[in-house]
């Protein structure tokens, strides 16, 4: 494993060789912090078990009981882990991504079994940040996205903040500037009509 690294990755054109090493570090079951466009993001491999553990007893969660969420890069990708998405949903999905939004869908049967919950869903972004789906796409898979535990905004928005209060329980910090301060609007998708369980920096109109 790499030794714990605040790495810098331009926002609008992620440099190769810096997503290389992020990816890596991911596929050895390394966990990053990276920007979303939204606040910034706890993540790993979502096959990697161990680094998912890991994630979860930072964030004092259990893993089946967690809100932990999937990046995907696409439209296509964020299906193959959702099941049976209706024809209305699927537009609806088509307007609001990618976009600060995380919605709730069926769960398929690609969702590790340590991240399936008893209700059988799966929180799913394709977040607007290039820096974010470059990552995704090169892995190839997802990427998990919890928030990051701070009382103060600056906790998770200031990369150099994170670096010192997470260097030791992450492998990367990427730094892509500073990160917003509102997390993503989520909506339920797994009822006959949408709804909306947290207002975030998404807009929705009910």
């Amino acid at each position: 494993m790499v030794s714990i690294m605040l790495l810098h990755v331009h926002p609008d054109n992620p440099q190769p060789r810096q997503i290389k090493t992020i990816v890596d570090t991911l596929q050895k079951g390394g966990i990053i912090i990276y920007p979303t466009d939204t606040i910034y993001g706890l993540g790993c491999d979502i096959f990697q078990h161990k680094a998912i553990e890991k994630i979860c007893r930072i964030k004092k969660v259990d893993p089946q009981k967690a809100q932990l969420s999937f990046i995907c890069y696409d439209l296509s990708h964020l299906s193959d882990f959702a099941k049976q998405i209706p024809t209305p949903v699927y537009r609806m999905l088509k307007e609001y991504l990618p976009g600060p939004y995380t919605f709730i869908l069926p769960a398929s049967k690609m969702v590790p079994k340590i991240l399936q919950s008893k209700k059988d869903t799966i929180g799913l972004r394709i977040p607007d940040n290039e820096i974010a789906r470059t990552i995704v796409k090169e892995l190839g898979r997802p990427i998990l996205s919890a928030s990051l535990p701070g009382e103060m905004v600056e906790d998770y928005t200031d990369p150099e903040i994170m670096y010192e209060n997470f260097h030791k329980e992450a492998d990367i910090i990427v730094n892509g500037g500073i990160g917003g301060a509102i997390p993503s609007t989520i909506i339920d998708c797994t009822s006959d009509e949408p709804v909306l369980i947290r207002k975030g920096l998404g807009e929705w109109k009910e």
